[in-house]
């Protein structure tokens, strides 16, 4: 059985999770694989635009690099990038194999999708000298969290998956900081609550956390601008640029310009068209960020929405940008109900419509999902 034939057997999501699943299937085959250096990244948003920049800056000091991160937008090989581009799938068929002879036929059975996949990339990934491990949902029970790693990355904490990793910003941050065994470097956080379990944790254990703009001069912080600008990026992904910078020198390496010559993660505020604009965010936090970044222009929203997520304040944080919604249609269950969006919509008193194409004299924004960014992109 092929590698898209087996996942393809695996349901995405699940609405209980076996948290000591990983941690067992882990140790039936430690002994057999050889993990390199792991540098985890734990946090609600920017982990993936932040694991790219340290993937390329570590590349660019000639170190083999993998970067594991999640989901895809359109291709499965997304996930695992290795060296500068994408898996070959030939590489990732030969991973298969070797996985498919180390685990027991129970845990072939029952590993989730994400869980196997994690181990693949590892697999993928044992010649490298860094992996950058890019949690999923969560951080202490996260599939990510069983391998050993020498430092965790904090990206900013904020509400998302509410009914896995706890009710409110201190019980989420508890998950997520949970993860770190030594050291941490944290990223900007808007919620004082992230820094005062950080503080609690670093005052009852030995977890040391390192704020990112500690490790940075002035010269640093000069540079990311000249590389935002230089680069046309979106100014939040400064911060982002900056958390990477902080890691590379906790590593003991300089910072230098071209270290940071190459893009960010595909779909993260990507300008496709010099009118379109795709970002997979789905929560608060990314859509202020988003709403920063084009303020005071307005934007068509093209949009969908798991019915999970909060879209009633996602979209009063975007109301001011939004000309009109245009909604995507998706075919899936956990899409929110179109009359449920809808009633949202108004009651942020934005016109919406169906989304059926774009006209050049517009501008656009794809944003709510990795689905919809897919959608889109099928389409398009």
């Amino acid at each position: 059985m092929t590698l898209n034939e087996f996942l393809e057997k695996k349901p995405l999501y699940y609405k209980k999770i076996d948290y000591t699943r990983m941690p067992r299937a882990y140790a039936s085959i430690k002994d057999k694989l050889f993990i390199p250096p792991v540098i985890h990244l734990v946090g609600t948003n920017a982990k993936g635009t932040t694991g790219r920049f340290l993937a390329n800056a570590l590349s660019a000091l000639d170190f083999k690099v993998g970067h594991y991160s999640s989901p895809h937008i359109k291709e499965f090989n997304e996930r695992i990038w290795l060296n500068g581009k994408n898996c070959d799938e030939g590489i990732l068929e030969k991973a298969h194999e070797i996985l498919q002879t180390l685990l027991s036929e129970d845990f072939k059975n029952t590993l989730s999708y994400f869980e196997y996949t994690t181990f693949l990339a590892m697999i993928v990934y044992k010649d490298c000298d860094y992996i950058i491990l890019e949690a999923g949902l969560g951080g202490e029970y996260d599939a990510t969290n069983a391998f050993e790693k020498i430092l965790s990355v904090i990206t900013p904490i904020g509400l998302d998956h509410e009914e896995f990793l706890g009710s409110s910003i201190k019980e989420i941050a508890q998950t997520k900081l949970r993860s770190v065994s030594s050291k941490a470097i944290l990223g900007e956080q808007r919620f004082k609550e992230v820094l005062e379990v950080a503080n609690e944790i670093s005052r009852t254990s030995s977890v040391e956390f390192i704020y990112y703009k500690d490790k940075l001069s002035q010269e640093d912080i000069y540079l990311s601008e000249v590389i935002v600008k230089e680069k046309e990026l979106p100014h939040y992904l400064q911060d982002n640029l900056l958390l990477c910078m902080s890691v590379v020198k906790e590593l003991g390496y300089e910072i230098k310009k071209n270290l940071f010559n190459s893009q960010p993660l595909e779909g993260r505020m990507e300008r496709i068209q010099t009118n379109i604009w795709l970002d997979v965010g789905h929560n608060t936090l990314a859509a202020e960020a988003i709403s920063h970044s084009f303020a005071p222009n307005s934007i068509n929203l093209v949009y969908n929405s798991y019915k999970d997520k909060d879209y009633l304040s996602i979209l009063s944080i975007l109301a001011p940008i939004i000309r009109q919604v245009e909604i995507i249609d998706i075919d899936d269950e956990r899409m929110a109900l179109r009359k449920d969006l809808e009633a949202a919509i108004c009651k942020n008193n934005l016109s919406f419509k169906k989304f059926e194409t774009i006209h050049k004299d517009e501008n656009y924004l794809v944003f709510g999902s990795f689905r919809v960014v897919e959608a889109f992109k099928t389409r398009f």
